[in-house]
């Protein structure tokens, strides 16, 4: 009964998202390479294996067939995605480890007692080593399948030109993975992670000419075209920099990576250039929220009447502060709008005027941090 009541307190941590999120920080934390994908990826992971191995204390035989598939699903996974195997078992270890400790912190705080609770995490130490030795077979048969195929080739090229890997491709690699050495290309990164998706989106965009692969957890890619809206879809986002030689592309991935939570919750192709502002104000939270709290600290968040006053003066921003078109965006009079930048003035004791740069880009940082917070 006291072993049933501890697997009922590990179901309940392994469906617990607090938990999962620490120990998908733990293996973050100890693998650069697991901590470049997305950290939905990490939380899959985590779960399944999770789950697995809370479920086999159910059976006596340990895990099943079905949580040996899931194991070797997520090992094919992360090779198709150029997680190098150490990485990936540095993560795994680690991510263990701190479930470990989660589960005898609970116990010993439920009451149960020590041999109980060490028999049950011997048993789940066991089952879940069973399953991470399914991830690494999954892991090298994905490998070997991966290593005959002129695709997998073209994206380890990829991945030296666009990511952490500094060896870069020669001339001849170049070429044989489809790209012109003398070219200039787009750089195309998408939010996409999971690889059956990232197989889906790549064949839309065969138009582009682009080469295309995960690179560090994401589809990404080199085109000398933009493609169109309706090959790219409404259910991916992806960002673009502008044609540039091969060896610059590296630099313009990099501002891809940055400028791609900018545009979070929205889909298509945003070019990067576009994302600038956003961009580099994210990179500097501390100083926004001073921003905020210098202008807008009279302002109540919750308030409905201030949230449609931070929403006029944004839209008042992004129009070139021009009434008719802030009215007509937000279907409202023109006096409805002036009122409303009246009022905020008045309750903020400032006002959006005069409209020189450094006071605009102050208040639409200002109004926009406000509004997210």
């Amino acid at each position: 009964m006291a072993h049933r009541s501890l697997h009922d307190l590990l179901a309940e941590m392994a469906a617990d998202a607090e938990v999962v999120d620490e120990v998908v920080r733990a293996a973050r934390t100890e693998s650069p390479e697991v901590a470049r994908l997305p950290v939905d990826e990490n939380r899959r992971h985590v779960a399944i294996v999770l789950a697995a191995g809370l479920a086999s204390f159910d059976r006596p035989g340990g895990a099943g067939e079905q949580d040996y598939a899931a194991a070797a699903d997520l090992g094919a996974d992360r090779a198709a995605q150029g997680v190098p195997l150490a990485a990936l078992l540095r993560g795994v270890q680690a991510g263990r480890s701190r479930a470990v400790e989660i589960a005898v912190g609970r116990g010993k705080a439920a009451g149960v007692p020590d041999g109980v609770m060490l028999a049950a995490l011997v048993d789940f130490d066991r089952n879940t080593r069973a399953l991470e030795r399914q991830v690494i077979a999954g892991y090298h048969e994905a490998e070997l399948e991966l290593a005959r195929t002129a695709h997998d080739s073209r994206a380890r090229v990829l991945r030296r030109l666009l990511g952490g890997d500094t060896t870069a491709p020669s001339a001849e690699e170049v070429a044989n993975a489809g790209l012109n050495p003398g070219g200039r290309y787009h750089c195309l990164l998408t939010d996409v992670g999971d690889p059956y998706q990232a197989r889906v989106v790549e064949r839309r965009l065969g138009a582009t000419g682009g080469v295309f692969g995960l690179v560090e957890g994401r589809l990404a890619g080199l085109a000398p075209r933009l493609p169109t809206a309706s090959a790219l879809g409404d259910d991916v986002l992806m960002v673009a920099s502008p044609a540039v030689p091969l060896a610059e592309v590296r630099g313009t991935h990099a501002l891809c990576v940055m400028a791609l939570p900018a545009a979070a919750g929205s889909r298509g192709l945003h070019a990067v250039a576009d994302l600038a502002v956003e961009t580099a104000l994210a990179a500097q939270p501390g100083l926004a929220a001073l921003l905020e709290g210098t202008l807008l600290n009279a302002l109540t968040p919750g308030d409905p009447f201030h949230e449609q006053l931070v929403s006029t003066a944004l839209a008042y921003l992004d129009h070139g502060r021009r009434l008719d078109q802030t009215a007509a965006a937000l279907h409202v009079h023109a006096n409805t709008v002036r009122y409303r930048l009246s009022r905020l003035g008045e309750i903020t004791g400032t006002s959006l005027d005069p409209p020189d740069v450094r006071h605009t880009v102050n208040w639409w940082w200002a109004l926009r941090t406000w509004r997210s917070g």
